[in-house]
């Protein structure tokens, strides 16, 4: 089987060539420049918004799983033409290449599109998946961490020096990305009854996912601090992201639009969404995760 992937330089997409090289998967994958000679990858040289990179990448392919998207912006208008747009391209380039087969990656943030520009552009996506014609499934995973990522990382470093703030109060699911990956690659060819025409919501397999203080501690836990962890207001979270703005521009980590889905208090993924045991499940429990991930930021030397 021939698969067509985007995102695959992302943090995501690179954990998910991990896994096809030791399935021995080969995968065509989309990349906006030249990258080194990698097994069983052949690289597309381009971007979502280049229809006809899209179209050579979707030529002959049996499948796409598409990863890519756009996480941060501070115009809005950034993710329509990202995550909106680009999937529009996308689905078009796979319905004339023939291709049947689509695994999106969407976000738990889909399930509430008025908290964030981020989370609209993404429920719209799936609108345009849904409705491509293509043999589709959606993934909206919740917080991925592992090895390489610089979101989670914040956290981590935070840890270290005994301190992490957190959004108002709630609770979150995690997923490690190696799962996800493994997740991604195994509803390629799920059976259809299983995993067709469905939307799913994985996780680590912690029921009732995790309170951001509980979190916070197991964080702290694994680079060896006792950590205090004070619950921000949302106010104060939004002048953060003023601040952030003026100190980083365009680079700023902490948006307004992402304060507007951080301070909901709900991102547990749901049991009735969750993948049938017999196409997946998760093989790192979020305590395991988060301590070899903050050996791998040691061993990095990031910590």
């Amino acid at each position: 089987m021939s698969i067509a992937l985007t995102g695959a330089t992302g943090f995501v997409g690179q954990a998910l060539l991990d896994e096809a090289n030791r399935r021995e998967q080969p995968i065509r994958a989309l990349t906006r420049r030249p990258q080194a000679a990698r097994s069983l990858v052949e690289w597309v040289e381009g971007d979502m918004s280049n229809p006809v990179a899209l179209a050579l990448l979707c030529h002959g392919a049996d499948a796409v799983i598409h990863v890519a998207g756009l996480t941060k912006a501070t115009d809005p208008a950034a993710f329509t033409e990202a995550n909106v747009t680009g999937t529009e391209r996308l689905l078009a380039a796979a319905n004339e290449k023939k291709i049947k087969r689509v695994v999106f990656v969407s976000s738990l943030s889909a399930r509430e599109p008025g908290l964030s520009a981020y989370g609209a552009s993404k429920a719209k996506a799936e609108a345009l998946v849904e409705t491509s014609g293509l043999d589709w499934t959606i993934v909206r995973p919740p917080g991925v961490y592992g090895p390489h990522d610089v979101d989670y990382f914040e956290m981590f470093r935070s840890a270290k020096f005994g301190f992490v703030p957190l959004p108002p109060r709630g609770a979150s699911s995690i997923i490690h990305v190696a799962d996800l990956a493994r997740l991604l690659l195994d509803l390629v060819d799920a059976p259809p009854a299983l995993a067709r025409r469905r939307l799913f919501e994985p996780d680590d397999g912690r029921e009732g996912g995790w309170s951001h203080k509980e979190l916070a501690k197991a964080i702290g836990k694994a680079v060896g601090r006792r950590v205090v962890a004070p619950h921000l207001p949302k106010a104060l979270m939004l002048a953060g992201a003023r601040a952030d703005r003026l100190l980083r521009g365009d680079k700023a980590r902490l948006t307004s639009d992402r304060v507007g889905y951080m301070a909901h208090p709900n991102w547990v993924a749901r049991s009735d969404r969750g993948v049938p045991p017999a196409v997946w499940r998760p093989y790192i429990a979020g305590e395991d995760g988060l301590d070899q991930t903050a050996q791998w930021y040691r061993d990095a030397g990031w910590l």
